[in-house]
């Protein structure tokens, strides 16, 4: 992709710099803050050749997929001559592979829009805005822990060479300092100090928090271990609360310091309110925040994990994968990042995420079946655009530029995906668990993260998702009449 011309070819069809307040990119889209949405040319956005589709709004979204977003959006401040400065936003909006897809954007834009304005729906948004910048980083030290592994299949006696060990001690460094990384994000995001952040992340993982150690006394009599003891919850213990704690204490900085600094005069700013801030900030970590977040992460990881699971079993497992896709459509599913997040900081793997990846691949199949059956050569073209992403676990275009549309294609790919669920589901009882051990990658690329050797029950899951999702959409989920809700 030539992105300095592309970055040319955009800037007048969306009315020039004079009509952009600000742009970002998130990890598929290029998204422009424009001032009069009238003024964008979007049918010519749309035949722009490497933009694989366009959102309309106050935000214009244009969709060149993931790898391209960035590169896009460096080369667009170059051409520009434009700083991008809009808050990293990846709500999931509508997106489209196609060239063009009016109807959905008619019908469904406005309930989107509108889903976008709750409290809840900013919620996930600012969830999604913490982890986002966190993926890279999961990405890169997941597949060196899984290089490892492998490398110590083929060669135990490497586990003696320093060398191999520093090599693996790399994979753990995002899981080691999640919790910084969390609060200064957290910060950032909401206005704040980062490095307060940074430090609020580290309050509830702090060694002291287990207690006073044992210690000898000059006339050598050992004082025995004192614990921290809350009143009602019991011996405090490090890290509870886990990463839903960091981001509740991290905001709950940002709300001190911002009180705090409207109180004092400028000349006392700098002393006073990061003091007051970790000072007040911490006291209510550990005696407020970090028991109730406790019990919630307790309550979330019952739900999930022991309930839909470990007792639910296949029918646990088959319900989460095909329930998943609507929660990709609606956003929420960005409140499960924590939750993957805390799963692998605990254990090394988030048992969850391959279930949930079936999904995807429930999707790949339903667009497979429709690539086969239909006539339409301007749907084939859609399904070619956005099938190879798909494939890699990025669902997005194949949920907004196909099955969403089409809508029954959208109930048989979520069907389909849950027999693969069920599949990794029964897997994960079988063998005595594995999960990813990072988080960004789905699709085919997950395979690389499962844990404990278990990368067969993820591929044989992915195979039969892949396979209903296309039995039931080419038997039942798609008529030739269905490609005029295209138009």
């Amino acid at each position: 992709m030539d992105y300095p011309q592309l970055s040319r070819d955009i800037l007048p069809l969306v009315g020039g710099t004079a009509n952009i307040s600000s742009f970002t990119n998130c990890m598929t889209r290029l998204r422009l803050e424009v001032i009069d949405p009238e003024s964008v040319d979007l049918d010519a956005l749309k035949a722009l050749d490497g933009v694989m589709g366009v959102v309309s709004g106050d935000q214009l979204q244009v969709v060149v997929g993931p790898g391209h977003a960035q590169r896009l959006r460096d080369a667009f401040a170059v051409e520009s001559g434009m700083s991008g400065s809009a808050p990293l936003d990846d709500d999931e909006a509508p997106l489209s592979a196609a060239d063009d897809l009016r109807q959905l954007q008619t019908k469904n834009n406005q309930k989107v829009k509108s889903r976008q304005k709750t409290g809840v729906h900013s919620l996930f948004r600012h969830i999604g805005n913490i982890f986002i910048p966190i993926i890279p980083g999961f990405i890169a030290c997941g597949l060196i822990v899984a290089i490892a592994n492998v490398w110590k299949i083929i060669d135990p006696g490497v586990v003696q060479n320093p060398w191999f060990l520093a090599f693996a001690a790399l994979g753990s460094i995002v899981v080691g300092s999640l919790n910084l990384l969390v609060g200064y994000n957290t910060a950032k995001e909401f206005g704040g100090t980062p490095v307060l952040g940074l430090i609020a992340g580290g309050i509830s993982y702090m060694p002291a928090l287990a207690g006073i150690a044992a210690t000898t006394a000059a006339d050598g009599t050992v004082i025995p271990a004192q614990p921290l003891v809350l009143p009602l919850f019991g011996e405090l213990k490090p890290a509870l609360g886990g990463i839903v704690g960091v981001i509740v204490t991290a905001w709950l900085f940002t709300v001190i310091e911002k009180w705090v600094r409207k109180r004092v005069p400028a000349w006392a700013d700098l002393f006073v309110v990061p003091v007051v801030t970790v000072l007040v900030g911490a006291a209510v970590c550990i005696f407020v925040i970090m028991p109730i977040a406790g019990l919630l992460m307790q309550g979330i990881n019952w739900l999930l994990i022991d309930f839909a699971l470990e007792r639910g079993g296949v029918i646990g497992g088959y319900l989460l994968s095909s329930l998943f896709l609507p929660l990709v459509m609606l956003g929420i599913h960005q409140g499960l990042t924590p939750i993957h997040a805390q799963l692998i900081a605990d254990h090394g793997y988030t048992q969850l995420l391959p279930v949930l990846a079936m999904a995807g691949a429930g999707e790949v199949g339903m667009a497979i079946a429709i690539y086969i059956k239909t006539k339409s050569t301007r749907l084939k073209s859609i399904i070619r655009a956005a099938l190879p992403i798909g494939v890699l676990g990025v669902g997005e275009p194949l949920i907004y530029g196909v099955s969403l549309p089409l809508f029954y294609p959208l109930i048989t790919a979520c069907l389909g995906g849950g027999f693969g669920g069920a599949f990794v589901a029964y897997g994960i009882q079988a063998t005595g668990g594995f999960g990813a051990g990072a988080l960004g990658l789905s699709g085919v690329l997950m395979t690389a993260v499962i844990t404990n050797g278990q990368w067969l029950w993820y591929v044989g899951g992915l195979l039969i998702a892949y396979t209903m999702g296309f039995l039931l959409t080419y038997l039942f989920g798609f008529k030739e009449h269905m490609v005029a809700r295209l138009s």
